[in-house]
């Protein structure tokens, strides 16, 4: 059985006119990891597509919640509980380093006041940062903290129109597996 998986990549690239290699992340849905590469090329079409990836998962499991990914006429309201999936860019600093580091996250919440608080949570955002340039979540600055991504929201609008995200709740504690390290597309 070949079912349809939610993918998160985190691809990479170094477009015309940029100094240093830039990333993004990037969300599909296919029965495999090279199925979503005609989105990926669609979503960073700067690049022209001299893509790698740096790291993928095939995102099954978000903290108790088992997700899965429904066709439009197979989908059935009753099986719907009130948890969203949340991308989630931590950013942070540390004392004597040019850089800011950030830390990817998923999260299963009811809304994105919920998933913020559960992102507050994390090591990172409590031990990156010190007192001039704080732990925060990307796009937000000060104390409004709601520019956070919705995964429907963000997945290719052709992806959108035929499929469901499932969210249920599940007693399988498995972690995704997370494959990193420079993998050009034609090694996948």
């Amino acid at each position: 059985m070949n079912e349809h998986k939610l993918y998160m990549v985190l691809a990479g690239c170094r477009p015309p006119g940029r100094n240093t290699e830039q990333h993004d992340v990037f969300f599909g849905i296919g029965k495999n990891i090279k199925d979503i590469l005609p989105d990926l090329f669609n979503f960073w079409p700067e690049a022209k597509k001299k893509i790698h990836l740096d790291a993928w998962r095939e995102v099954t499991q978000v903290a108790g919640c088992a997700i899965s990914i429904v066709p439009h006429d197979l989908f059935k309201t009753s099986v719907v509980n009130d948890s969203k999936l949340f991308f989630i860019n931590l950013g942070g600093y540390k004392k004597g380093e040019f850089e800011e580091f950030h830390y990817k996250m998923i999260i299963a919440a009811a809304n994105k006041d919920l998933a913020i608080q559960q992102a507050k949570q994390s090591a990172f955002y409590r031990h990156t940062g010190f007192t001039t340039a704080p732990a925060h979540i990307d796009d937000k600055f000060g104390i409004d903290v709601d520019d956070i991504f919705e995964i429907k929201d963000i997945l290719p609008t052709d992806i959108k129109n035929k499929y469901h995200l499932v969210i249920t709740a599940s007693s399988n504690t498995h972690q995704d597996i997370l494959h990193l390290g420079y993998m050009p597309l034609n090694k996948l």
